[in-house]
C-alpha cells in the first residue's frame, strides 16, 4: 500500500510517494496432515440459529471493557460483539469487510486495498483515534498511529468473535484508545480441529483460497496451521480501471496448551507478504511476521494472572527509494483478584520498545531516519459493588510514560444499575489520550533541498474528556435493544501552523472540538429459523480554532463523517439445507471532500449439499454498478463496483 499522508496544508490533496511495477511472489502453504482417516465434519445445521438464541446472544461473555469476563448486557460501556457466525453469513472476504457488520463503526472502502475505520468520527485514511489489537497483539505504526489495514488478514473462519467499543479504552488499553477499540479474538486450536478448505473464484475477488489443519498432539495439546492467499480486482477510476488490484499471501500457526487444571499456554504466529497497489500500477511489498505466547494461571473463580509477550516485524518498501523497517517488542502482564466480597480488582502493567528505522528521500524525510520508542504503562481497576447483583461502580486510570510528552494519565469511571435481570442502565466520564506520532514530531518535506516546506514540531498529544449514557433492554426473550449516547469534547487536535514568514509550516494543537450522537443497535428473533439484527448511529462534529492559532485549513481537515448511517441483517436457514443472508446499509453525505449517500445490499445464499460439502454464491454492493465510499486524494476518487463470486468449502474432522 502506498501511504497517503493527508496534510491539512492543502486541504484534501495528498502528497503520494508511489512504487514500481508489480513485485512478483510466491506463497506456498503446507499443512499438517496426520496419516489417520478422516470423517466427515458436521456442517452447518437446520437448527443453527437456535444456538444463537437471544439469550445466548445477550449472555455473552466479553472481555474488552473491562478485560476481565463479563456478560455483554452488564457491560458500562458501548460495545457490540460480532460472532462467527454473523460473519460468516454475511459473505464477508476480509476483516474489514467484517468490521461493517458493527453498527457503531464507520467503515468505508477507499480503493482496493485501503479502507478508512474509526469510532465516533475523525476517520479518514490514516485514522489515528482507534485502537485495534488481534488476539492481544496492538496492531499499530508509530508513523502515524494508525493501522495498515492492508496486511491485517484472518483466515475468517477462525475468527472467533469481533468486540467493538465505541468510545474511549484508554484506562485499560492506553494511548490511541480515544474514540474505540476493536479486539479480534481467534478460535483456540482446541475448537479448530480437523482440516478446512476452502476456494474461490469471482468478478472482484478474483481468486480466492484458504486450507488449515488442526490435530491434538499429545494429552491437552492442540495444535492448528493455516495458509491463505487472495487476489482482489481493481476498483474504478471515473470510468476506467485504475489498475489497484491487489494481492496477499499469509500462513501460520497456533498451539494451545492446557497444562492442568489451573495453568494454559498459547503460542502462535503469522506471516505474511503481499503487494496492495492503491495508486494504480505501482505496487509496494508489503512484507512482516509475528509470534506471541500467552501464559495464564487461575487461582480460583475471580482470581488470575496472565504474561503475554510477542515479537512483530513490519517492512514496507514503496518502491521509491522509501521504506520503513518496524521491529516490536511488547511485555503485558495482569492479575485479577478479590480482596474483599464487594471488590474485584484488576491491575497490570506493561513494556512496549519499537525500533523504527525509515529510508528517507532526499526531499520527504522522517527525521532521524532510525529511532528507538519506548512506552511504559500500568494501569489499576476496581469493580465496586454498591448493592449485590444491581449497582456496580467501576473506577481506575492508566498512567503510561512515552518517548515524547513524558507521563500521561488516563482515568475513567462508570456506573452500571440493573434494577431488572432483562435491562441495564449506565454511565461514564473518561479521560483518553492520542500520543503523538513519528508525522507529528518528525516528519519533513521540503520544496527544494535547504527549502524546507514542512519541519518537524514539538506536537504534544491530543485529548478527550467523554461522557457516555446507555441502556441495554430486553422486553421478551426474542428482542433486545441496545442505545448508547455521547458527549465528547477534544482539546489539542492537531493542526498545521504557518511559520514567521509562513514557510516552514508545522504540526500544532491548535484546533478543539465537541461531537456528540447516538448509537441503536438491536436483533430480533423472528423464529427459530430467522434472525434479523442491525443499528442506527447519528454524529455531530463541531472543529474550531484555538485562541492563537492559525491553521491552514480552519481546522476542518481531520475527518469526513456522516452524520447518519444505518445497518440491517437478515439470516434464514430455509429447507433443503439452504442458508440465505443480506446484509443492507445505508451511509449518509459526507460533508467535505463530498461524497454522496449510498445504499448498499449484499447476498449470501449457501448450499449445504452434504454433511461435509457448502456451496455458496455472495453478491457485493448489489443496488448500484459503482461508487464512492471515501475520497482520500483529489482529483481522482476511487468506485467500488458490483461485484461477485462464488466459494467451495470443505470441512472433515479426525475420528
Amino acid at each position: 500500500m502506498s501511504v497517503l499522508f493527508q496534510f491539512p496544508v492543502f486541504g484534501i490533496n495528498a502528497m503520494r510517494f508511489p512504487g514500481i511495477p508489480q513485485y512478483c511472489f510466491l506463497v506456498i502453504i503446507f499443512v499438517f496432515v496426520s496419516g489417520r482417516a478422516l470423517a466427515q465434519a458436521p456442517g452447518p445445521s437446520a437448527n443453527e440459529l437456535k444456538k444463537l438464541s437471544m439469550e445466548e446472544l445477550m449472555n455473552i461473555e466479553v472481555t474488552s471493557v473491562s478485560r476481565r469476563p463479563e456478560k455483554l448486557t452488564e457491560a458500562a460501556s458501548a460495545i457490540q460483539v460480532i460472532t462467527r457466525d454473523e460473519i460468516r453469513r454475511s459473505g464477508a472476504t476480509n476483516v474489514p469487510e467484517a468490521l461493517r457488520l458493527a453498527t457503531n463503526l464507520q467503515v468505508a472502502q477507499v480503493n482496493s486495498s485501503q479502507w478508512a475505520i474509526s469510532a465516533r468520527g475523525f476517520n479518514n485514511v490514516l485514522a489515528n483515534k482507534l485502537l485495534v489489537l488481534i488476539d492481544g497483539r496492538t496492531v499499530y505504526t508509530p508513523m502515524y498511529a494508525g493501522v495498515f489495514w492492508d496486511v491485517q488478514n484472518l483466515l475468517l473462519e477462525d475468527v472467533d468473535r469481533i468486540e467493538v467499543i465505541s468510545g474511549p479504552g484508554g484506562t485499560l488499553w492506553g494511548a490511541n484508545a480515544v474514540n474505540g477499540v476493536i479486539n479480534i479474538t481467534t478460535r483456540s486450536a482446541k475448537n479448530s480441529q480437523g482440516l478446512y478448505v476452502e476456494g474461490g473464484l469471482g468478478s472482484e475477488l478474483k481468486r480466492y483460497g484458504g486450507l488449515r489443519y488442526g490435530a491434538k498432539l499429545a494429552k491437552d495439546l492442540y495444535f492448528r496451521a493455516y495458509g491463505m492467499a487472495f487476489n482482489r480486482g481493481s476498483t474504478m477510476n471515473s470510468d476506467t480501471s485504475a489498475h489497484d488490484g491487489w494481492r496477499m499471501g499469509q500462513g501460520g500457526f497456533r498451539m494451545d496448551w492446557e497444562a492442568s487444571k489451573n495453568n494454559t499456554a498459547t503460542l502462535q504466529s503469522n506471516f505474511y507478504d503481499g503487494t496492495p497497489d492503491p495508486d494504480g500500477g505501482k505496487p509496494v511489498t508489503a512484507r512482516g511476521s509475528n509470534v506471541l505466547g500467552r501464559w495464564t494461571h487461575t487461582y480460583s473463580d475471580g482470581a488470575d494472572s496472565k504474561l503475554q509477550l510477542y515479537y512483530d516485524q513490519t517492512w514496507r518498501d514503496f518502491r521509491n527509494g522509501f521504506a520503513e523497517n518496524l521491529k516490536t517488542y511488547d511485555a503485558d502482564w495482569q492479575d485479577r483478584f478479590r480482596p474483599g466480597q464487594r471488590h474485584e480488582v484488576v491491575w497490570g502493567a506493561g513494556a512496549r520498545f519499537m525500533d523504527h528505522r525509515v529510508q528517507n528521500l532526499e526531499l520527504f524525510a522522517f527525521l532521524p531516519g532510525q529511532k528507538w520508542l519506548h512506552l511504559y504503562s500500568a494501569f489499576i481497576q476496581d469493580n465496586i459493588l454498591l448493592i449485590k447483583d444491581r449497582l456496580h461502580f467501576t473506577v481506575g486510570s492508566k498512567f503510561e510514560h512515552n518517548s515524547y510528552t513524558g507521563l500521561q494519565y488516563q482515568p475513567s469511571g462508570r456506573l452500571a444499575w440493573t434494577p431488572t435481570e432483562r435491562q441495564t442502565f449506565w454511565a461514564a466520564v473518561s479521560r483518553a489520550v492520542r500520543n503523538p506520532s513519528r508525522l507529528d514530531r518528525e516528519f519533513n518535506l521540503s520544496i527544494a533541498p535547504g527549502v524546507p516546506f514542512i519541519a518537524g514540531s514539538n506536537f504534544q498529544s491530543e485529548k478527550l474528556l467523554a461522557y457516555e449514557a446507555g441502556w441495554r433492554f430486553q422486553p421478551q426473550e426474542k428482542i433486545s435493544f441496545s442505545l448508547a449516547t455521547f458527549y465528547n469534547v477534544y482539546q489539542d487536535i492537531r493542526s498545521v501552523e504557518p511559520g514567521p514568514n509562513v514557510l516552514p509550516f508545522t504540526f500544532g494543537n491548535g484546533v478543539k472540538g465537541r461531537t456528540y450522537g447516538a448509537e441503536l443497535s438491536a436483533a430480533y428473533q423472528l423464529a427459530s429459523w430467522w434472525r434479523l439484527r442491525g443499528g442506527y448511529t447519528y454524529l455531530r462534529k463541531k472543529l474550531s480554532l484555538k485562541p492563537g492559532s492559525h491553521d491552514a485549513n480552519a481546522g476542518s481537515a481531520e475527518s469526513d463523517d456522516p452524520h447518519n448511517q444505518y445497518l440491517i441483517q437478515s439470516m434464514m436457514n430455509i429447507p433443503g439445507g439452504i442458508e440465505f443472508g443480506v446484509v443492507f446499509r445505508y451511509v449518509d453525505v459526507l460533508p467535505k471532500p463530498y461524497v454522496s449517500s449510498y445504499t448498499s445490499m449484499d447476498v449470501r445464499v449457501g448450499w449445504t449439499i452434504m454433511k461435509a460439502l457448502e456451496l455458496n454464491i455472495v453478491g457485493q454492493n448489489l443496488l448500484s454498478g459503482q461508487h464512492a465510499e471515501f475520497i482520500p486524494s483529489s482529483p481522482s476518487p476511487r468506485k467500488i463496483e458490483r461485484g461477485v463470486y462464488g466459494k467451495i468449502v470443505w470441512r472433515f474432522l479426525e475420528p
